[in-house]
């Protein structure tokens, strides 16, 4: 075969998803159909849980360095009002205004370390399966070709060939909205307000946020001490535009003429982006050798949520390809993909599907609603759980034959105290293996895994406060399954080998 896997699409998923197999000792192959990374500028930055995922692997550092930006303070917008996570001092949901050529262009360098194969100006046209492979039709630069692979991974978008390809559906809503979004500087001509707000001539203040007018909404935003401001708007148009198409300046004076009823002069254009909103999930994500993620799997109807859901796609789906490629995996730890990622998605598109109907209601009934649901967030616990949904925290994977609290979630970054010094779980975490940590010095379950030792790392150490005696961390930094505090062995042992042969495959043979 010409690969292990075969990865349609080199946006941020398929170069997430290829950076994370080779990490795990598969050989994708990815195949793009542009000749070069986009110009037109798509997602702003990343945010929620994919950074603590990234820190985990060892990668955030290097994004953090490639930001031209400061780091926002964790306001968000949430269906046309904001939400203000600056007082809670531990919140999960914080962004990295990184922009997506920026980003792809940074996993495409961590890729090419890891040795992968990345063929721009190659669209895939057929895609063929049987039993023991999968085949992709390719029209290359010098003609049309063949590769085979065990699996292949469609990350190709929206419109993704491989999905219809595939014969799986992609039911859902498409919404009329146009959505204009722009970072631009301002000429001196206007009059920027003590408050962040601007002085329009023929409409008169406008306020940081939004502004809503019987045409549509008009969204505000700046930093401290940034030279540019955010502009957003909204409106309903039946026309339909070409992605690939950029979007001008003068189109977005026309979209914020019409919006506002005034022109707002702008200077020079740092970054112009147009998209539609759509929720979409598709019916499987998995069929067969053929799996999908990212665009491909979901839309959402709401910004800032995407690129995030669809690289922890990418991490979800890698370390389970990469068992069966080894030939380790139970027989149904694929399956799991579509299962976990569409119960994450579901989460999702339950909170953007929340945002249509508080930003698309123009009554003075959607205005209470927009001013209760602002009013009820200045309260800490609503707080909290609003910023637990927008981050994907909340989020628990279903754990079979795990009870623990902890099964299911996303491991805690403990300090660990071992015999060769302090570390952390994020340390543990930089390449996609498992770790079985024992915090308690239980000699019983470490024994119990023993058969295991090959495939999975086991580690002591001890920890302030340890929320559980063992924890078994998926690859990707999922907890399998969790000893309770002082859990009798004869319980313990038992659960904690069911749950390695439920995600690690049988043990080793010959290792009792």
């Amino acid at each position: 075969m010409d690969a292990d896997v075969i990865i349609v699409g080199a946006g941020p998923v398929g170069l997430m998803l290829a950076g994370e197999l080779r990490a795990a000792g598969a050989r994708p192959l990815v195949l793009e159909r542009r000749p070069r990374r986009r110009d037109v500028p798509k997602a702003g930055g990343l945010g929620g849980q994919i950074l603590e995922l990234l820190r985990y692997r060892g990668l955030l550092e290097r994004l953090e360095a490639a930001c031209a930006d400061p780091v926002p303070a964790p306001r968000f917008p949430f269906g046309g009002v904001h939400v203000d996570f600056t007082d809670l001092p531990d919140t999960p949901m914080h962004a990295l205004p990184l922009p997506q050529q920026r980003l792809e262009r940074l996993l495409e360098e961590r890729a090419d370390e890891l040795g992968t194969e990345i063929r721009r100006g190659h669209p895939v046209v057929g895609v063929s399966q049987d039993d023991a492979a999968v085949t992709a039709e390719v029209h290359g630069p010098d003609g049309p070709y063949r590769v085979s692979a065990r699996y292949l991974v469609g990350c190709d978008g929206a419109r993704s060939r491989v999905r219809d390809l595939a014969g799986v559906g992609f039911p859902g809503t498409t919404y009329p909205e146009v959505n204009r979004l722009a970072q631009v500087t301002l000429p001196d001509t206007v009059t920027v307000l003590d408050d962040g707000g601007l002085d329009v001539p023929g409409f008169g203040a406008i306020r940081p946020g939004f502004t809503r007018t019987d045409r549509g909404l008009f969204g505000l935003g700046s930093s401290p001490g940034a030279e540019a401001v955010s502009v957003f708007t909204t409106e309903d148009e039946a026309t339909e535009y070409d992605d690939d198409a950029p979007m001008t300046v003068a189109e977005l004076q026309g979209s914020i003429r019409r919006v506002l009823g005034a022109d707002l002069p702008v200077g020079e254009a740092l970054r112009l982006s147009r998209f539609t909103f759509q929720a979409r999930q598709a019916e499987h994500y998995r069929r067969g050798r053929i799996l999908l993620a990212g665009d491909a799997a979901h839309l959402f109807p709401a910004t800032g949520v995407a690129i995030n859901a669809g690289m922890m796609d990418a991490v979800d789906l890698a370390w389970k390809l990469a068992a069966a490629v080894h030939g380790w995996a139970p027989a149904d730890l694929l399956d799991t993909y579509h299962r976990e990622r569409n119960l994450a998605a579901a989460r999702t598109m339950l909170h953007t599907r929340a945002q249509v109907a508080l930003r698309r209601g123009h009554d003075p009934a959607a205005e209470a609603l927009r001013e209760l649901f602002q009013e009820l967030l200045t309260d800490e616990q609503p707080l909290r759980r609003m910023s637990a949904l927008l981050s994907g925290a909340d989020i628990r994977y279903p754990m079979p034959g795990a009870d623990h609290p902890l099964a299911g979630a996303f491991a805690p970054d403990l300090t660990l105290h071992t015999d060769q010094g302090v570390t952390s779980v994020a340390d543990l975490m930089r390449a996609p293996r498992p770790v079985l940590l024992d915090l308690a010095d239980r000699t019983d379950l470490r024994e119990a895994a023993r058969d295991w030792r090959h495939r999975v790392d086991v580690r002591t150490a001890k920890t302030g406060q340890r929320p559980a005696d063992v924890l078994l961390i998926r690859p990707d930094a999922r907890i399998a399954w969790a000893a309770s505090l002082d859990e009798p062995a004869g319980t313990a042992a038992p659960a904690l080998r069911q749950a390695l042969s439920t995600w690690f495959g049988a043990p080793d043979p010959g290792s009792s």
